[in-house]
């Protein structure tokens, strides 16, 4: 027979404190099993809708900061499940924020990608919003009482806008003790790692003159342009494993018998860390910066985006995984080498804990993420199927984090020790 504790505490609470003093262990499991029955009923009743809303997004994609159609559906979707919805977020005017639970307690953060790249939704992130919407309707719906705030923050633009980067910095964050998503792909993985990013872009200026009577009065921008990637592609073999480097041409010239006077051309750096990628950007600005000495040009350069390496904390990684498995998908810990992006959640690990899991929303080696192939997974029952699982997973560990103070303490005391490079 259990014995009273104070009326006061917690019943959540009540449960750790047995727990701890080692007594009742099999019926505070229960109580848990009880509350995290409810949120997955919660999430199973509200699939009908989200997987409309998902669907809905899909069909239509928006680019970086003009994803006006999804932001309005998440956030009416949020004003139905009764939540307060706070627009325009950060100055964004497509970030919003949704927040519920007891504000005497700690905070924790779902996060929600909504944007589109120029093929479509062939990173999913149609499927990245339902499974957050999904989270929040379970925990809004499924749990009683919580001794804590749940954030349903709405992140704009992480295909190359830094989104979440301008929301740390504009106090979108402030108090949130920590952070979740979920990323769909063609695998499965608790702790995914991210690669740290640098976006450069150069603007070559060089002297136009017809490329047939008078070349020698020319000097080609784009000649350096073409340089430029000769000699990047002769430093790829001297960068460590796991590095890339890739570019495209956005200007080629302007005409077919002038010599180019002007050219440009943009180039993505990433790396393990943010140090090792630091270098990296630096030595392609040299590479640059020679080109244009041996071509008798000019180059500008300026940086256009900046991400974060992925700090994944195992502590609550390691919750996510036996909620994933309960659910029947294990979620293991991806490999070091295993293949990897770059996000703007980079950014959030370094400023709180957060989990950034990927999931399998198409079958393995089908398609991954920015592929054309991919953009059909992701408005597929298979990939909708993968989207409301992990809602469910998402929404029992922010409950634990939530209603588990060591788990918490756990989580940000592996932050602190973290290794930042």
């Amino acid at each position: 027979m259990l014995r009273a504790a104070p009326a006061s505490k917690p019943r959540a609470f009540r449960a750790v404190d047995k727990i701890r003093s080692g007594c009742y262990l099999r019926r505070s499991g229960e109580i848990d099993m009880v509350a995290h029955s409810g949120i997955c009923r919660a999430i199973d009743d509200y699939r009908e809708k989200v997987v409309a809303l998902s669907h809905q997004i899909h069909e239509h994609p928006e680019p970086l900061f003009e994803e006006r159609f999804a932001a309005r559906l998440l956030s009416d979707a949020a004003r139905e499940l009764e939540l307060k919805v706070e627009t325009g977020v950060g100055g964004l005017e497509t970030a919003f924020r949704a927040e519920f639970g007891a504000s005497d307690g700690p905070a924790v953060a779902i996060l929600a990608e909504y944007d589109a790249l120029p093929n479509g939704h062939s990173c999913g992130h149609n499927l990245i919003a339902g499974a957050a919407l999904s989270a929040v309707a379970g925990l809004a719906k499924g749990a009683k009482k919580l001794p804590g705030r749940i954030i349903f923050l709405g992140t704009p633009a992480e295909e190359g806008g830094g989104g979440k980067i301008i929301l740390l910095e504009r106090g979108a964050f402030k108090g949130v003790e920590a952070a979740m998503m979920a990323h769909p792909a063609d695998a499965e993985a608790s702790v995914a790692y991210a690669l740290a990013v640098k976006g450069i872009r150069f603007n070559f200026h060089g002297t136009a003159a017809h490329a047939a009577y008078s070349p020698w009065n020319g000097a080609s921008a784009l000649s350096a342009v073409i340089q430029t990637f000769q000699s990047i592609d002769s430093m790829r073999l001297h960068v460590r494993d796991g590095a890339r480097i890739h570019g495209i041409i956005t200007d080629g010239g302007q005409a077919v018998n002038i010599v180019p006077e002007r050219a440009a051309c943009e180039f993505l750096a990433r790396a393990a860390t943010s140090g090792y990628c630091d270098e990296i950007a630096n030595r392609v600005i040299r590479c640059a910066e020679a080109a244009a000495l041996a071509t008798g040009t000019r180059v500008e350069h300026d940086i256009f985006m900046y991400y974060k390496n992925m700090i994944p904390n195992r502590a609550i990684a390691a919750r996510y995984a036996a909620h994933s498995a309960t659910l029947g998908t294990p979620s293991p810990e991806a490999p070091l080498d295993a293949p990897a992006g770059s996000t703007d959640m980079g950014d959030v690990s370094h400023a709180i804990p957060a989990i950034h899991p990927v999931f399998q929303a198409a079958p393995r080696g089908a398609a991954r993420p920015h592929e054309n192939a991919f953009v059909a997974h992701a408005d597929s029952e298979y990939g909708y199927a993968a989207m409301l699982r992990v809602g469910k997973a998402l929404a029992m560990t922010a409950y634990d984090l939530l209603t588990e103070p060591e788990l918490l303490k756990a989580a940000k005391e592996e932050f602190a020790r973290r290794e930042e490079s």
